[in-house]
């Protein structure tokens, strides 16, 4: 009875890590059009999401009016650390088809029109 107790309580305590998305942190872009962000990726539902959560120019950090704004939607994990869903470009603010390629610490993210044949793309580094 004591040693079932103890398995619970074992896995109340670390649910929440068992439970936590590899793409689950922060993640600094790309320079895209003279600017870069720091985009923290939560679970939202059974995909991940990433909403810009710093934002740096050539000055250093600044306020944009991105912050906040969510750029990676609905992500849906797909396997071997591919994911699928939509990816917003603030510069256009147009939404996107868009892949994850995560290995690790580095995150591949392309942007794809022409259903998924012609594709922009980022590598981001994992900040946190």
């Amino acid at each position: 009875m004591k040693s079932l107790r103890l398995a619970a309580v074992f896995a109340v305590a670390f649910a929440g890590q068992a439970l936590a998305d590899p793409a689950e942190g922060v993640w600094q872009t790309q320079v895209d059009d003279g600017a870069y962000a720091h985009v923290t990726i939560k679970k939202c539902g059974a995909a991940v999401c990433g909403t810009i959560s710093r934002t740096f120019n050539e000055t250093g950090e600044y306020k944009s009016p991105n912050l906040g704004k969510q750029i990676v939607r609905s992500m849906k994990p797909v396997g071997g650390g591919k994911y699928e869903g939509k990816v917003w470009r603030p510069s256009n603010n147009k939404v996107y088809i868009g892949k994850i390629d995560l290995a690790g610490n580095s995150l591949k993210l392309a942007g794809c029109i022409a259903g998924g044949l012609l594709c922009s793309k980022q590598t981001w580094k994992r900040i946190k």
